[in-house]
């Protein structure tokens, strides 16, 4: 065990994370026979059986299991080592590709990018407009801003700070239709759907608004349609406070409701930490993003 090949175990490591022989094999620009080969010899070092194998595909055992998170641990170390030596590791210039939800991608992230050209000018920054954690999971994206923290292992996430919503309406419907303040006016009061699966609506109701699907006058499933909808007046919505304050036109109702609270993410593969540029912007976005609104 002492003197297990490094080679061996990147091996076992692809395999295990491709799910297949072919598909690990192409990762390491290797051939199938020799990848094939390169399992079975670490299999008979440790005298162990690693991957169970039905047809094409892969799955681990319970020992595959147990060695997968040491080996991803020397995966992280190795690729650590190889940025260092050959001084990518402190190059702060490059790309970075920063995933965010629709809205916070076009209303939060412009002027922290701004702020960013300024104070890293060799780094360019790549919005990506997605909800999905496997865009850092696949290295679609170095670091994504969420609003859930993320139960992967290979993930890293710092909780920025919790954010606040209210719910708000554009000044022409209140003006047609008054400033309901109370859970009580919300029963009579139009509101923008953002589905018609009922999810929405049971999120309204656990939330103590009296509210059915004949309050709904329209519907938007993408945040920024959503709140378009509100903005030209047809119905209420509910909108992070700070984007709210820099919309012009709209006007926070149901005062007596309370505000909706969620945490704000930031999150990053392991591996892609140790990448100096990477760090820099994670460490930007976190002080920018801490930022309560006035």
């Amino acid at each position: 065990m002492n003197n297990l090949d490094w080679n061996l175990l990147r091996a076992f490591l692809h395999t295990a994370e491709a799910g297949s022989l072919s598909a690990a094999a192409r990762q390491l620009g290797l051939t199938q026979p020799t990848l094939s080969r390169q399992v079975a010899a670490i299999e008979a070092q440790l005298g162990a059986t690693l991957f169970e194998r039905a047809g094409k595909t892969l799955a681990l055992t319970g020992t595959g299991l147990d060695l997968l998170e040491h080996a991803r641990a020397m995966g992280t170390a190795a690729d650590a080592l190889s940025l260092a030596a050959t001084g990518r590791a402190q190059a702060a210039d490059g790309v970075v590709t920063v995933s965010a939800s629709d809205m916070v991608a076009a209303c939060l992230l412009p002027s922290l990018v701004k702020d960013m050209r300024r104070l890293a000018p060799g780094i360019a920054i790549e919005v990506m407009a997605s909800n999905a954690f496997s865009d850092v999971l696949r290295r679609e994206a170095d670091i994504a801003i969420r609003h859930a923290q993320p139960d992967q292992p290979e993930l890293i996430a710092r909780l920025v700070r919790q954010a606040t919503a209210h719910f708000y309406a554009s000044e022409d419907w209140v003006r047609t239709n008054g400033h309901p303040r109370s859970v009580q006016q919300a029963a009579g009061a139009a509101f923008v759907g953002a589905d018609r699966s009922g999810k929405y609506l049971t999120y309204l109701r656990q939330h103590g608004l009296p509210v059915t699907d004949a309050n709904f006058s329209c519907y938007a499933d993408h945040t920024t349609a959503h709140w378009a909808l509100v903005c030209q007046g047809l119905g209420i919505g509910a909108m992070m406070e700070e984007i709210a304050q820099a919309t012009p036109g709209v006007v926070r109702v149901l005062d007596d409701v309370p505000p909706v609270h969620f945490p704000i993410w930031l999150v990053t593969h392991r591996e892609l930490r140790t990448a100096r540029r990477i760090r820099v912007v994670f460490d930007l976005l976190a002080d920018g993003l801490s930022a309560a609104p006035a």
